[in-house]
């Protein structure tokens, strides 16, 4: 035997029916926070920030990038012109 209750709801109305609580607060707060730490960090992300947050290691910065590349293609054997 199969019984099938379709009930046409809110998701708030759902969560009082079941006895669970309203977190609608507690969820605008996460929301608010979020919005304050991403625009505390957009700054982070312009281009200008990037750069010279990049530019800060100097030539240590790109040797290593060359060694990393260098490993990642197998090149370390290889000499040049040959």
């Amino acid at each position: 035997m199969k019984v099938k209750v379709e009930v046409d709801c809110t998701p708030l109305e759902a969560r009082a029916f079941l006895g669970l609580p309203d977190v609608s607060g507690l969820n605008d707060h996460m929301v608010q926070e979020m919005k304050r730490r991403l625009d505390a960090n957009m700054a982070m992300v312009s281009p200008d920030e990037l750069m010279r947050n990049w530019m800060a290691f100097g030539g240590q910065a790109t040797e290593q990038f060359r060694k990393l590349m260098t490993a990642a293609t197998g090149a370390q054997g290889l000499k040049p012109g040959g």
